[in-house]
């Protein structure tokens, strides 16, 4: 591994790491990033807030209200990760973080279904740290996407992470499930460790992530400073941050459409077909198609775009007769574009982020949670928009409030966004 020295200025810095990162430009390997974010996605997708937590806690007899109240403390790390994400951008590699905060997530989520009970205090602070660890993994992964040299191989990295996250949550849901309903109790905490771990390995094969020198404590605060300067504290940085707290293709009505299935005529079996691990391989294959979107197009533009073919798909649901083939077209075609728009959030987080530089890992953390804000509003906004309007309403208002937001955004990055870039 070679190290960038300090030649000086910080701009002598920057020439020197381009130079040295530019040699494997043409083997930057984005597909890896598809393995590398199973980490993350088996303990938040999978095990906390996919189902598998709750399903095993139902089977130890605990109550549901207990049961929520410990899965919705547990998701608060993918929200403040950013407190603790920066580590990853000092002392070692981003690839030997991703690996430290993978194995420590699998040995943590490990002893924590080791647990006789899984309510009990141990296992909740296990689990908890578990989740922290596991964040490192995302924090990591940002950096180093933000640390390619060309435009396409960020596009791929991010339809494959995405992807990949999406897959490896809805496999670890299927095989920890049936593990139980088997009745192969010990080996569902080594089968959660492993599907933890064991991906994380390919980061052993992920391009060069060099560890950029600085002389002296001061020197390096300083350059810090400048990296967050020129990301946040300037006009360009004003419509991207307006765009990460929009309502658009939040994917909020993913969690809700399986409460008003009823009412369309669809039974509960072909919900949890629809809505579980099928609507998960739907959003997969989103994100993977993504990567098919041309890198001339810029990022923030082909997000909105897919962000207002999203806010469409829930018109046919909001609009559309109330029969099962209205649920399937449209839940469908609505899980088919929040993967794509979470595989092109991806790529717009990295065009806000640019270089990764020295604090590339606790940027994109910042960014990333700015994301996460409109999810968490869009789902009391749905709720209430069924409860206002019936049925129809919880589709509508989020189509509404989609279309809306995604239209003026993409006039403003059409006009005044493309001169300004």
């Amino acid at each position: 591994m070679e190290e960038i020295e300090d030649t000086g200025a910080p701009e002598a810095q920057d020439e020197a790491k381009a130079a040295v990162e530019g040699k494997g430009a043409g083997q930057e390997r984005p597909w890896l990033f598809g393995l590398l974010g199973a980490p993350v996605a088996v303990v938040a997708n999978g095990v906390i807030q996919g189902g598998v937590l709750a399903f095993l806690m139902s089977r130890q007899g605990i109550p549901e209200l207990r049961a929520s109240q410990i899965i919705s403390m547990l998701a608060l790390p993918t929200t403040i990760y950013f407190l603790w994400s920066p580590l990853t951008d000092f002392l070692v590699r981003r690839r030997t973080w991703l690996l430290l905060g993978a194995v420590a997530a699998a040995l943590l989520m490990t002893l924590a279904l080791e647990q006789r009970r899984l309510d009990t205090g141990s296992a909740v602070v296990l689990m908890f740290l578990s989740a922290c660890a596991a964040q490192l993994v995302v924090s990591s992964c940002g950096g180093m996407m933000g640390a390619l040299q060309q435009e396409r191989s960020k596009r791929i990295a991010g339809g494959f992470y995405q992807g990949g996250s999406l897959g490896f949550g809805a496999a670890s849901v299927l095989v920890l499930v049936m593990l139980r309903e088997h009745g192969a109790f010990r080996l569902i905490p080594l089968a959660a460790g492993g599907m933890i771990a064991v991906p994380a390995l390919f980061a052993l094969a992920a391009p060069r992530q060099e560890l950029l020198v600085e002389q002296g404590f001061g020197r390096t605060l300083r350059r810090i400073w400048e990296e967050f300067h020129g990301t946040f504290l300037n006009w360009r940085a004003v419509p991207y941050m307006v765009l990460m707290l929009s309502p658009l293709a939040t994917g909020a009505a993913v969690g809700l459409l399986t409460g008003v299935a009823r009412d369309y005529g669809v039974s509960g079996q072909q919900v949890a077909w629809m809505n579980g691990l099928g609507g998960a391989l739907l959003m997969a294959a989103g994100s993977l198609a993504a990567t098919l979107i041309p890198a001339r197009i810029r990022a923030s533009v082909a997000y909105l775009t897919v962000a207002l073919v999203n806010a469409a798909t829930l018109a046919v649901l909001s609009l559309g007769p109330l029969r099962q083939d209205t649920y399937y077209v449209g839940v469908g075609l609505y899980l088919l574009t929040v993967g794509m728009a979470y595989a092109m959030f991806t790529a717009v987080v990295l065009e806000f982020l640019g270089s990764s530089g020295k604090s590339g890992s606790g940027r994109y953390s910042i960014i990333n949670s700015m994301g996460n804000v409109p999810v968490v509003y869009m789902i009391a906004l749905d709720g209430w928009g069924g409860s206002r309007f019936g049925v129809r309403g919880l589709a509508g208002t989020e189509a509404v409030m989609g279309a809306l937001a995604s239209l003026l955004l993409l006039g403003y990055f059409l006009t005044l966004g493309r001169r300004r870039a």
